[in-house]
């Protein structure tokens, strides 16, 4: 196939139009396949989708290493982003860290799982709401000043966050869910990243899936997808969000595009400075989303959008401190 894919920029970084979340290829969507996940890692490439997104705690460092692994002989083609910050505790629930000498520990086992010289893209992946946003940011910087990280990012940052975090080190990039069933980074945060020139990086943008209308029961989660406990996944939010999905559904048959190109082209459309990073295992699926990237929506395709946009059901995680981390005060 002949690839859409241009590229963006990112506070700086020039990037491919679409990223590859690789997330999936080793956690939370069921069984990991080593092999497929090297080839849709080499198909992305092949197609121009050079942005890579992956993290720390991805499979507890598997992931990391089956992106380095991907990345033998490539290096060169890719812009690389991890994360760090976030670990797993003994009862399965997530440590934030965003202690100075826990950004430097990271950084250093990431580059040798990664098997790279220097990160492109380094996020804090959560916001320690322990230890005040600068102390973290100043560790990162000390590894832009050293050669070993290119630009900062963060993750799922408040408003508040954000400000007091560039004015210790310019940030690239702001890496947080955004979707047609994902609206809330526009209230206020989205504006604020947008004041200090940083790029936005969605996470998430076909819904974890559920956009794309290939999930019409509970049933189709596999006994260890984490999606069969999402708040928005069970129950009565399950059925209320199948309206939404019918109803993209509808619309990306009069466009011509599946339901999922159909939300990726939305996202896509929010700006020049959007980079959404779909995950996926597959080759299959990365060639779909690929093509999302030659949807062209009207202005009257993205007023009918917003229509819909607004009915979903359910918050985002578990946990609703997991999102827009605020950092104490020095």
């Amino acid at each position: 196939m002949t690839s859409p894919v241009g590229t963006r920029t990112l506070g700086g970084l020039t990037v491919s139009t679409l990223g590859l979340g690789c997330m999936g290829m080793s956690q939370s969507y069921g069984a990991a396949d080593r092999s497929e996940s090297l080839a849709t890692i080499h198909r992305a490439l092949d197609l121009g989708v050079t942005f890579l997104d992956t993290s720390d705690v991805y499979g507890d460092g598997h992931n990391e290493e089956l992106v380095g692994e991907a990345l033998a002989g490539r290096r060169h083609e890719v812009q690389l982003a991890t994360k760090f910050s976030l670990s797993r505790t003994p009862d399965g629930g997530m440590r934030i860290d965003g202690r100075p000498e826990n950004v430097r520990a990271c950084a250093e086992a990431s580059l040798r799982r990664l098997k790279v010289e220097v990160i492109d893209l380094y996020y804090q992946h959560r916001v320690d709401r322990r230890v005040p946003i600068e102390d973290t940011v100043g560790a990162m910087a000390e590894l832009v000043r050293e050669g070993k990280v290119r630009y900062l990012g963060l993750s799922e940052a408040s408003a508040a966050s954000i400000r007091r975090a560039v004015a210790v080190h310019p940030i690239a990039a702001l890496q947080s869910e955004w979707s047609l069933w994902t609206r809330d980074l526009e209230d206020e945060v989205l504006g604020v990243a947008r004041e200090h020139g940083i790029g936005i990086v969605p996470f998430s943008p076909l819904g974890r899936g559920f956009l794309t209308g290939a999930i019409t029961s509970p049933a189709d989660f596999g006994p260890d997808d984490f999606r069969r406990d999402h708040p928005r996944f069970v129950g009565e939010a399950f059925q209320a969000n199948l309206r939404l999905v019918d109803a993209v559904r509808a619309l990306a048959e009069e466009k011509g595009c599946s339901a999922g190109q159909l939300a990726l082209a939305w996202v896509l459309a929010q700006g020049e400075d959007v980079v959404p990073i779909p995950g996926t295992k597959r080759r299959s699926y990365l060639e779909e989303n690929v093509a999302a990237a030659a949807v062209e929506l009207s202005a009257e395709d993205l007023r009918r959008l917003d229509e819909i946009a607004p009915t979903t059901e359910g918050s985002r995680y578990p946990d609703a401190g997991y999102t827009y981390g605020d950092s104490p005060e020095r």
